[in-house]
């Protein structure tokens, strides 16, 4: 009898537990195929073609699988490449990436419905990857635009576009993360997505589940050639602005204040002061250059610009590029343990001229605690020799140190007095060739 008062007693539990368990825990995997449906049309296919020259880049179908397909490239033949685009406007505009028509002598668009239009590149801008195309044509479906900045690690993505030329091809994935910096991609802040993209993919939109283009499938990172899981896309604000500027004005104008920047590392936050890493650093400043004027100096950690927070470097050159030449900007900076507001009159991007070391002989001397012999120039502290911390740290005969902990140093006892009295690890500003960056050393 207490067994049968047992079982059912745990038979209700089970069933009451059941009862109370939220349907929300049953979930399915998001119907995509409403998205592409309606964007599909939208979707184009573009071939390039250059006459073939040993010197230029490699199409994006590799003649190996032309070969397999029985399609043989003699040395003669126009060199091809293949790409993937997407209409912004009724009226024939088309966004891809300037690699897919770079170089071009002729563009060629293929709609879904098979017709096909010869293309007019508006304009290319390298530094982003973004060109403009426009067909002669109207009444062309349109894709919607997104934003970009709402876009959440975790949600779905997806991608159409023709990898290895097979057409409208879709795949779909996540976001992995945003704001990714690129070596090649400085004004770029990435997309991550684990969306499958493959050579002939590039150009090709990126849709969130409301059907709006995100940004633009650019690049990927792989050993192999193929995809490995790692894709990459422009956000399409970057490319909007990009393409407003392009048809408007012929070319892409970029906000600069002439200072370069590291990242800052947990030891060089401890020896700035800083709470943990965050901001840019600033590693050297351009003599007479927008940030020299406002008094930037080697040594500050830029916080912010224009209220919006800095917690990567590599989220200072966008931000920077964005703003419009002549106007001012309003930056954070992290100096002497304090912060204050600095007001910069952002200058216009062009070419930067490095100017080349002078040194003179002098007697090495020893900075002590650092394991460095130095000898004095007019451009700071020429390193002699180096052993202990400063070797472990990288530093190198040749290199010259101008700064230590942000303050310059004119002499061996202003750095010796510096590393005398540190605890932890001091922040040496070194400079090797045309290049300088801070480099924290352990105080022996």
């Amino acid at each position: 009898m207490k067994l049968r008062w047992a079982y059912a007693a745990l038979l209700s539990l089970a069933l009451t537990a059941n009862a109370a368990a939220p349907a929300a825990q049953v979930q399915t995997l998001p119907d995509f195929a409403a998205i592409v449906e309606a964007n599909k049309g939208a979707v184009v296919n573009i071939t390039a073609s250059a006459a073939r020259n040993p010197a230029s880049a490699s199409p994006e179908i590799p003649e190996e699988l032309l070969r397999r397909f029985g399609i043989p490239q003699q040395p003669n033949t126009p060199r091809q490449g293949m790409g993937s685009g997407f209409i912004i406007e009724p009226n024939g505009v088309i966004l891809t990436n300037a690699h897919v028509v770079e170089g071009a002598d002729e563009v060629r668009v293929r709609l879904i419905d098979r017709r096909e239009f010869k293309g007019k590149v508006l304009g290319a801008d390298k530094a982003t990857d973004i060109a403009v195309v426009k067909i002669d044509a109207t009444k062309l479906p349109a894709v919607k635009l997104g934003d970009p900045r709402e876009v959440k690690v975790g949600e779905w993505v997806v991608a159409i576009g023709s990898p290895f030329g097979f057409e409208n091809t879709v795949t779909a994935g996540i976001v992995s993360a945003t704001s990714r910096s690129l070596p090649d991609g400085t004004y770029v802040p990435f997309i991550q997505t684990d969306a499958a993209v493959n050579p002939g993919n590039s150009g090709g939109p990126l849709f969130n589940l409301r059907g709006e283009v995100i940004g633009i499938n650019s690049q990927i990172y792989s050993r192999s050639g193929g995809y490995q899981g790692i894709s990459f896309a422009i956000p399409v604000d970057v490319a909007a602005n990009v393409k407003t500027q392009l048809v408007q004005h012929g070319r892409v104008e970029r906000g600069r204040i002439g200072v370069s920047i590291q990242e800052v590392s947990q030891s060089l936050a401890q020896s700035f002061g800083l709470d943990r890493p965050r901001g840019a650093l600033v590693a050297s400043v351009e003599k007479d250059g927008p940030a020299a004027k406002a008094g930037i100096q080697p040594g500050d950690v830029l916080l912010g610009v224009n209220g919006k927070t800095l917690e990567r470097s590599s989220e200072l050159p966008p931000l920077v590029a964005a703003v419009k030449p002549g106007t001012q900007a309003n930056f954070e900076v992290w100096r002497d343990g304090g912060k204050r507001n600095v007001q910069v009159q952002v200058g216009e991007l062009r070419a930067e001229q490095a100017a080349s070391a002078t040194r003179e002989g002098a007697k090495p001397d020893n900075a002590g605690k650092l394991g460095l012999a130095l000898r004095p120039s007019e451009d700071g502290l020429v390193v002699e020799n180096v052993t202990g911390p400063s070797a472990r740290a990288g530093i190198r005969p040749g290199d010259v140190v101008t700064a230590v902990n942000g303050k310059p140093v004119k002499s061996v006892e202003d750095l010796r007095a510096v590393a005398d009295k540190a605890k932890g690890t001091v922040a040496l500003l070194v400079r090797r060739g045309e290049s300088s960056i801070f480099v924290p050393v352990e105080v022996g």
